[in-house]
């Protein structure tokens, strides 16, 4: 099997959400990573919208990578279907496998651990230890309070404007998703260390 053209991380909920805007997002991002030849890391649960994202790109002929803890292999229901499936002891090995696999990031609607996830790419970003870009699928409105609070962050002066566009924030999956496959790659440089004091 050839190499896939490039790998995006997504991160997401572990479970559907009661919009079903959430998981036709979902399912467009998968759809859309395997038609363009890429692969997915993901959580490797096979619930909510991780289940759909690894399943749409499945079917539409991507690569699937899932990293679950060990911890979680039952609660998240593993995905035995994806095309490697590593399990690890801790979530630090597990973030740092699916960083290191990926060449962009997108967060679609989720929880918690979707929350921590994208804020620690984004601080890793900010800080230069990467130079991959991060997207944030604002399916149905979903990040709206989310965006508005980090607006008045930057207005509060604990974050520079220049941290907010290390994010990019889309309503529709194929543009975001474009626009972060064509940002990325092995000549992106990280991002030049700023003091964010």
């Amino acid at each position: 099997m050839a190499s896939p053209a490039f790998s995006i991380c997504v991160y997401c909920g572990s479970r559907p959400g009661e919009n079903p805007a959430f998981a036709q997002a979902a399912q467009a991002v998968g759809q859309w990573i395997g038609e363009h030849g890429g692969q997915l890391v993901y959580g490797g649960g096979r619930g909510g919208l991780m289940g759909v994202v690894a399943e749409a790109t499945r079917l539409a002929g991507g690569r699937v990578v899932g990293v679950i803890p060990q911890a979680l292999v039952d609660k998240e229901l593993a995905n035995r279907q994806c095309d490697e499936l590593h399990i690890v002891q801790t979530m630090h090995e597990r973030k740092a496998m699916m960083a290191e696999r990926s060449d962009a990031f997108v967060a679609l609607p989720g929880g918690i651990g979707t929350f921590e996830e994208l804020f620690e790419v984004w601080t890793w970003r900010q800080l230069g230890y990467h130079g991959k870009p991060l997207g944030l699928l604002n399916v149905a409105g979903y990040y709206n309070g989310l965006l508005a609070f980090l607006r008045t962050s930057v207005a509060s002066g604990f974050m520079g404007d220049w941290q907010m566009e290390l994010l990019q924030a889309d309503m529709s999956a194929e543009p975001l998703l474009r626009n972060l496959v064509q940002a990325s790659g092995p000549d992106q440089a990280p991002t030049p260390l700023r003091s964010v004091i």
